[in-house]
């Protein structure tokens, strides 16, 4: 079965998903460029790339399930991974960036947490 054979509806539905993943990726690279700090830059890609994904995730499951007149639901494995290591991966890049700046003793990036000693018991 060819793209042409699919229904007009289901086209437009998928070229729909496809557009607004397009739309998310554009929002996610002008927050990169319109943000000024490090960490502030870290958010719209971690956030939206995610939310593109599965736009397009989508999409291919309705293009193949479709086409194939069946589900095809093997594309989940791709965008459950991605929504468990995009988080990940910021928050170890986040951690690594905080590290250095301290490091680096900016006066900018705020001091470890100190751990606080447990409450003393009464009686």
């Amino acid at each position: 079965m060819s793209a042409d054979a699919l229904p007009l509806w289901l086209q437009w539905l998928i070229a729909a998903l496809l557009l607004t993943s397009g739309v998310f990726t554009l929002a996610a690279a002008w927050g990169l460029v319109r943000l000024s700090s490090f960490y502030q830059r870290m958010h719209p890609p971690a956030l939206v790339y995610v939310w593109s994904a599965w736009c397009v995730t989508l999409a291919s499951i309705l293009f193949f399930s479709a086409q194939h007149r069946g589900p095809q639901l093997h594309v989940w494995l791709i965008i459950i991974l991605l929504s468990i290591t995009v988080p990940i991966t910021t928050v170890l890049l986040s951690r690594a960036a905080l590290f250095r700046h301290r490091v680096a003793g900016r006066p900018d990036v705020p001091p470890p947490l100190q751990p606080q000693a447990p409450p003393g018991r009464d009686g």
